[in-house]
């Protein structure tokens, strides 16, 4: 696996920097005015390129960071590219297809198949690691590369400054005084392969993808339903897949976006899911990489590897009054440590698409 943030690429460099508490939010000039002046890029991306090529450039040196670490090539003719993105570059550049962008990763890397495309907003990262599975678990695969890449463009900024999702100040996941999210980008890329077929190549595994779910609530193009039962009925679908009960969950990333909106649904969600029962530790990223759209799947659910690695969650940045009535763990100013070998990953997108996604530690 590999990923791309506003704090380096690194696996175990960004790792710590955000057990530290790290953010990379910084200020981001704009020609326009944005509710925030402030958001998370990857420092040597540079703005001034074109979006259509800063897409191409961070998904390009994710995929071949991730396939490298799984001792692969980018040529192998097993590979087959599922890919998710929000809109990409697509709403800076004249419309020429979400699937072109897919299209030109996979040929400018001299990848032997055409790729997959997925583009189910925020989710999509996720979306794109459930639909490898799928291909896998059904035969049709033995080999997937799967992951999301969105950038930072301008009319992002204006965009979600018009929806009003977006902070004026900060991002601060399930903070009394939350008032929205801050933009940022990114990439992470992930491999899926068969049991079978790492053994026989003598692949390192990082974890295991035991269960995926998703729901949509159709509420409406942006908000989720407010009662939270979409993200029950995914995280119970991802567990029952998994064959996991929701008390053997020892971690949980949250989507925690910081908009009020999508932090009471998550606590809703979480209070009716682990009522009465095992009280896993929820950790959220967004508040140090930025939201990034349809990579932020993909980014979280390599978070959730590294923190079945080591037993410890990142603090959440900018948490310092927790929201009343939130009914898990919080972790708040230091690293927080669990015990457990599951983890869950969920991710709320606009359309009303849910996904989560179980990971498990392994020996």
């Amino acid at each position: 696996m590999a990923w791309s943030t506003a704090l380096g690429s690194d696996l175990d460099e960004v790792w710590r920097a955000l057990l530290s508490g790290a953010t990379g939010v910084t200020p981001v000039p704009s020609a326009h005015p944005v509710r925030n002046g402030r958001a998370a890029v990857v420092a040597d991306l540079p703005m001034d390129l074109d979006p259509v090529q800063r897409q191409y450039e961070l998904g390009a040196r994710t995929l071949r960071a991730a396939v490298a670490d799984a001792g692969l090539d980018v040529t192998d003719p097993r590979l087959r590219l599922v890919v998710g993105t929000s809109y990409g570059s697509h709403l800076d550049v004249p419309p020429d297809g979400l699937d072109r962008w897919g299209e030109a990763l996979a040929t400018g890397l001299g990848m032997a198949r055409r790729p997959l495309m997925v583009s189910t907003a925020c989710s999509a990262g996720s979306d794109a690691i459930l639909v490898g599975a799928a291909l896998i678990a059904e035969g049709e695969e033995e080999i997937c590369v799967v992951g999301g890449v969105d950038v930072l463009t301008q009319a992002k900024r204006l965009g979600h400054s018009a929806l009003g999702t977006m902070s004026p100040t900060a991002l601060r996941a399930f903070d009394e005084s939350h008032d929205g999210m801050v933009l940022g980008e990114g990439a992470a890329f992930l491999v899926l392969e068969r049991d079978g077929s790492a053994q026989e190549r003598g692949a390192r595994v990082r974890g295991r993808l035991s269960g995926t779910g998703s729901a949509n609530d159709a509420a409406g193009p942006t908000a989720p339903d407010p009662s939270g039962d979409t993200v029950v009925q995914a995280v119970r679908t991802a567990l029952a897949a998994a064959g996991r009960s929701t008390g053997e969950v020892g971690v949980l990333n949250a989507h925690g976006s910081g908009t009020p909106v999508n932090d009471d649904v998550e606590c809703r969600a979480f209070g009716s899911l682990f009522a009465g029962g095992a009280a896993p530790v929820v950790f959220a990223t967004k508040g140090a990489f930025g939201h990034t759209l349809g990579a932020t799947g993909a980014l979280e659910a390599v978070a959730v590897l590294l923190a079945l690695r080591d037993k410890q969650v990142p603090p959440v940045p900018g948490l310092e009054t927790v929201m009343p009535g939130f009914p898990l763990p919080l972790p708040s100013g230091a690293a927080l440590p669990f015990a457990g070998e599951v983890g869950l990953s969920v991710t709320l997108g606009f359309g009303g698409f849910t996904t989560c996604l179980a990971l498990e530690a392994v020996a």
